[in-house]
């Protein structure tokens, strides 16, 4: 019934995150200035002429990211009118036009007028919720029709409200890795996973040092908190499908983006490595976002005591 829908929608979730491997190759190169303090027009000209690497990089990210904003409002308003009957719908598609304004706008602005690393941060982090909105859209279509209580587990309130605190902390811990990125702190601790030949670094432990390790120590708890999530829905909930999935999938992303986090450190920063390791997190903030929806969806269980 969907069909052209479900095409466009993966068309646009695939294109969500070139957008966010471009923002982090933007910022890996440090090409957000390279078409000078102006936007839409770089260097005052539509398109640039006898444009530099870093340029390129620039204006294709300001090209695609505005294509992929109209095309994230038509899949908004597409879903709204085709699969508004299905109650998440609605919250999905404004989340999603929401986001990709504000990361636009925020892009805009830090090109203008240039904006504090902490307010920088936040660039990555509105991209991700506008593609994890337009990924749990297109999901939609494709339950749509096929609906049943396979997708609404029930679980207990203290499992609902761990699944939403997991995804709070996500978008916590992505906000430390821009963070470390856009206040170039990558490079202050030396190793993996130790930090300068320690693990708790006894001296500098202020400036860079400190961001650097912080997002470390936020990134190893995140890997412990998810694999609780997937030993507890394997003890409570194993008769669950969907939920057994989601939970192993969000495991096997986070355990990438863990040894993804070590190969930026011992490849020496490269693109690659760089834009492999937000590739991962992108996945991640995905998958356990539609762990969160199927958490959502649940019916709280009774105990029986």
């Amino acid at each position: 019934m969907h069909r052209f829908l479900k095409t466009y929608g993966v068309i646009t979730t695939i294109g969500m995150i070139v957008v966010l491997i471009q923002g982090a190759l933007v910022t890996q190169t440090g090409s957000g200035e390279a078409c000078g303090a102006e936007w839409p027009l770089c260097y005052g000209q539509l398109i640039p002429e006898n444009p530099t690497i870093q340029t390129l990089i620039e204006y294709t990210h300001r090209l695609v990211s505005g294509l992929l904003g109209f095309m994230v409002i038509i899949h908004a308003i597409w879903s709204w009118r085709s699969i508004g009957h299905m109650k998440e719908t609605k919250f999905f598609a404004l989340l999603a036009v929401l986001f990709i304004v504000f990361q636009g706008l925020l892009g805009a602005a830090a090109v203008v007028w240039g904006q504090s690393n902490a307010v920088m941060a936040l660039h990555f982090g509105f991209s991700l919720v506008s593609f994890t909105s337009i990924l749990l859209l297109t999901i939609l279509a494709f339950e749509d029709g096929k609906f049943d209580s396979i997708n609404i587990p029930s679980l207990s309130r203290e499992m609902k409200q761990y699944i939403y605190f997991v995804l709070v902390y996500i978008y916590i811990v992505v906000y430390t890795g821009a963070y470390v990125k856009h206040s170039e702190s990558g490079s202050a601790c030396s190793g993996w996973p130790l930090c300068n030949g320690q693990i708790i670094p006894s001296s500098s432990m202020d400036g860079k040092v400190a961001i650097q390790f912080g997002h470390r120590i936020a990134a190893g708890l995140l890997f412990l908190a998810i694999l609780i999530l997937f030993v507890q829905v394997m003890r409570k909930y194993r008769h669950k499908r969907i939920l057994v999935i989601s939970s192993a999938i969000s495991l096997v992303f986070v355990t990438f983006q863990v040894i993804s986090g070590a190969m930026v450190i011992f490849t020496g920063f490269t693109i690659n490595a760089t834009i492999f390791h937000a590739f991962m997190v992108s996945l991640l903030f995905g998958a356990v976002s539609y762990t969160a929806l199927l958490a959502y969806r649940s019916k709280t269980a009774i105990k029986r005591g």
